[in-house]
């Protein structure tokens, strides 16, 4: 708007502005104050924003982090509980493995027995066999020198050598199972022995039992290795966790901050435009 300025001459014969110009003035001062805070909001609510933007896409980050945290953490438990399985499993194997040693040590022990007393049952065997072989013998010889000797008598005698023969050949052939079974129980014993070796090597190394002065550099045991990968996992989830709770906090508070600031410039923006209306009527 443009100002009419109107002059008067005083007693000494100076002028003086009238007191229109002096109200004009004043309200351009007024309108120059209102668009320079203006100015000044508008910049405070494109900071405050920028602060939200930033928050908002630092926010996203956490929160991927957070699921990559969240996930290694379940996998990392997965893993410990495993593992728990397979030490149980492993104890269970060295336990059943020592019964299975006993069991087989005791069978061989009692086979061993078996085959020694068949042994000394053959040699009884074979010696009845040939005293019965010998009598038969000494019997027919009688028997033609003697008419009156019975025939059963020789049927008998002659049977029980048969007898007595078949008996030894089926008490070898009953020895040559045991010591078939001998040599299948020596086999037996050792493959039972030495899985009881391995599953006790394997609860070691599960456990960290029997280190040596160098083992002592490297991870006490596995169990440890994967407990402490999970207390790994559990302290980057939670460091995750805490950082979005408080990335989010600051989010909120940067919000509320420029909604404040954009309310304040609305109103700005409204007393300018009141102001303007004013001066331009």
């Amino acid at each position: 708007m443009e100002t009419q300025v109107l002059y008067k001459t005083d007693k000494n014969g100076k002028h003086r502005g009238s007191k229109q110009y002096g109200v004009a003035e004043r309200k351009k001062a007024d309108l120059d104050a209102l668009e320079q805070k203006m100015v000044n909001q508008k910049q405070v609510v494109e900071q405050s924003q920028a602060v939200v933007d930033s928050l908002t896409a630092k926010l996203a980050k956490f929160q991927a982090y957070l699921v990559t945290a969240d996930s290694n953490k379940a996998k990392a438990l997965s893993n410990r509980d495993l593992l728990e399985d397979v030490i149980k499993n492993t104890r269970n194997l060295v336990q059943s493995s020592k019964v299975a040693v006993r069991q087989v040590v005791k069978a061989h022990n009692n086979n061993k027995k078996v085959a020694s007393d068949t042994a000394s049952l053959i040699d009884d065997l074979i010696y009845s066999a040939d005293v019965i072989n010998k009598l038969a013998n000494l019997v027919v010889r009688q028997k033609a020198l003697n008419p009156l000797i019975s025939d059963e008598l020789i049927t008998m005698i002659t049977t029980a050598g048969t007898d007595a023969n078949n008996a030894v050949a089926l008490t070898l052939t009953a020895l040559k199972s045991a010591y078939t079974t001998q040599a299948t129980m020596d086999e037996n014993e050792a493959v039972s022995a030495l899985e009881s070796v391995k599953a006790e090597a394997l609860l070691d190394m599960l456990l960290g039992r029997m280190q040596t002065q160098e083992d002592k550099k490297k991870p006490k045991s596995l169990k440890d290795s994967i407990n402490q990968a999970y207390n790994d996992a559990v302290g980057v989830y939670e460091t995750a966790l805490v950082a979005n709770v408080d990335t989010t906090k600051q989010l909120e508070d940067a919000k509320t901050q420029l909604n404040k600031q954009t309310v304040r410039l609305q109103s700005t923006e409204a007393a300018l435009a009141a102001a303007q209306a004013a001066a331009l009527a």
